[in-house]
């Protein structure tokens, strides 16, 4: 019954991603000062907004890893794999913000990058993330899982930073859309695609994050059963 409930959402996020580039291209207008390069509007900004969530599926479990490592060690593996499979979701879209924004930029800007705050902050929650990962690839043994809960923490709080960013200082990054000063916001003919593709690309970024969880819980059981093996041994 999972296999066919994965099955099912798959299907569902494949005709919401394909129903989200139809409003992206074919009904959302042209911005009347970038033309068609504002279309990009609808990938960068959902990526750079939803890796805010999966870096706070990181954060919550790594927070939870914490809290249960001594008293409960396989509710806190459970928590340890949420965690995992967070961050790297959400580098997965923090990555694709990153990529799509320098396009954006040359066209807007007349640059590829600027060391504004927006985007130095951004790319400053990337790389800690990065790190991340790659302590939770290349390190072993009992200390690793707690050491990479620590940065997974210390990551999230760059997300406000990143966020009231362009509030906080003048940056060459677009004032906020959303919440920002008055007479700011997006037309109903371009609002409507935008969140289309929001809920889109939040569905794929579910779809992947569950299937990765899954990946992960797996590897914990494989890790455990040969741990028990070689202390039988």
């Amino acid at each position: 019954m999972k296999k066919i409930a994965l099955g099912l959402y798959a299907v569902v996020v494949v005709l919401l991603l394909m129903w989200g580039y139809y409003q992206a291209i074919y009904v959302a207008p042209n911005d009347a000062m970038q033309g068609e390069i504002s279309r990009i509007i609808y990938y960068h900004v959902p990526h750079a907004s939803l890796s805010f969530i999966f870096f706070g599926v990181s954060l919550i479990g790594s927070i939870g890893f914490l809290a249960y490592q001594r008293s409960q060690p396989a509710r806190a593996q459970l928590y340890d794999a949420w965690a995992l499979s967070g961050a790297e979701i959400g580098v997965v879209f923090c990555t694709i913000a990153l990529i799509t924004g320098p396009i954006w930029g040359r066209r807007a800007w007349g640059i590829w990058w600027t060391w504004d705050a927006r985007l130095t902050t951004t790319l400053v929650l990337w790389l800690i993330y990065v790190s991340y990962l790659l302590l939770r690839r290349f390190s072993a043994g009992p200390q690793m899982q707690t050491l990479a809960a620590v940065l997974g923490i210390f990551g999230a709080l760059d997300v406000p930073i990143v966020y009231m960013s362009n509030r906080w200082w003048r940056t060459q990054h677009p004032a906020p859309v959303f919440g920002g000063s008055q007479g700011s916001g997006m037309d109903a003919s371009m609002l409507h695609p935008f969140l289309w593709n929001m809920l889109a690309w939040f569905a794929w970024g579910v779809l992947i994050l569950a299937i990765r969880f899954f990946v992960e819980r797996q590897h914990q059981r494989i890790a455990a059963a040969e741990a028990r093996v070689a202390l039988e041994a």
